[in-house]
């Protein structure tokens, strides 16, 4: 039963992922893909890892396990912001469908 649970968390992350992959593909801007892209990593590689530590308990691969999650959840959103902001700088526009620019804001 707790393997059973394991392999859903693995799989709900699979399918983070696999949204996260396709809105990168879709969205029409590097910022919206940006977003894409930190979503589906947090939230499925994050969802997979707490699966491999349900399974395998406290094991050694399941302290890299949380190690690793641990690691992702403190990092993405900081690795996020460094990519938007040196977009911006190079001149990255927004799309037509973009409602605000703070980046912009905060030249001024």
């Amino acid at each position: 039963m707790i393997e059973l649970a394991g392999y859903a968390f693995i799989i709900l992350g699979l399918c983070f992922d696999l949204i996260g992959c396709i809105a990168i593909v879709r969205l029409p801007d590097v910022y919206s893909r940006l977003l894409a892209a930190i979503k589906s990593v947090v939230f499925g590689t994050t969802c997979m890892l707490l699966g491999t530590i349900i399974i395998k308990g406290l094991s050694a691969t399941g302290v890299k396990a949380f190690l690793c999650m641990i690691f992702i959840i403190m990092t993405a959103p900081s690795a996020a912001s460094a990519l938007a902001r040196g977009a911006h700088a190079s001149g990255a526009k927004l799309s037509e469908e973009g409602v605000c620019d703070k980046y912009e804001d905060d030249k001024k």
